[in-house]
């Protein structure tokens, strides 16, 4: 008997999310991911050089174990929930990616092309990802957060310039896939 897996409905992971949203709002926590990395810094002793960095680890100290949570979550999925790497696209998705020479897109979940070992340390692809790294990290200082942070956590707490910076993010998107990724291929 072969088991299937389906992803969690979202009548389940939306109420879990708020839930989650709700209990951290009436502690005082935020949510996302970025600021967990100012913590890892500061334990490095960023705070030597930086007053950015001058914050109480101990009042963070749970974001580190929420980071870990994910990074072990993230791995039991993939090992133990996922049944195989073949993506279900819609077929006009598979024509536009063969388009951009990107073979036998669905696969896997990321193009061979472009994740690959020696695709990665090719110098164009080395070039992209260190450029693509210092705008995502520039981008995340910038807009005081990443996109779990403001998608999730700004935007449940109505914040109006959690509102911009997913409008930002979006455009970011559709520029990457619709401008840009077919250069980068």
């Amino acid at each position: 008997m072969e088991i299937i897996y389906q992803p969690w409905p979202w009548y389940v992971a939306g109420p879990l999310i708020t839930l989650t949203m709700f209990f951290l709002l009436i502690m005082g926590k935020r949510f996302g991911i970025s600021s967990n990395l100012r913590t890892l810094c500061t334990i490095c002793g960023a705070d030597k050089v930086s007053d950015f960095f001058k914050i109480d680890v101990k009042a963070n100290r749970w974001g580190l174990v929420f980071v870990l949570g994910t990074v072990i979550g993230g791995f039991i999925s993939g090992q133990f929930l996922t049944p195989n790497d073949y993506v279900d696209l819609n077929p006009a998705t598979i024509e536009s990616l063969k388009g951009l020479g990107i073979e036998n897109p669905g696969d896997g979940f990321v193009p061979d092309k472009m994740f690959a070992w020696e695709s990665v340390f090719s110098l164009k692809n080395f070039f992209f990802l260190a450029l693509g790294g210092f705008f995502i990290g520039f981008g995340t200082r910038y807009a005081d957060g990443c996109t779990s942070g403001h998608a999730i956590t700004g935007l449940s707490q109505l914040k109006w310039q959690s509102l911009v910076a997913v409008i930002g993010f979006f455009i970011g998107g559709l520029l990457m896939t619709h401008v840009f990724l077919p250069y980068i291929i």
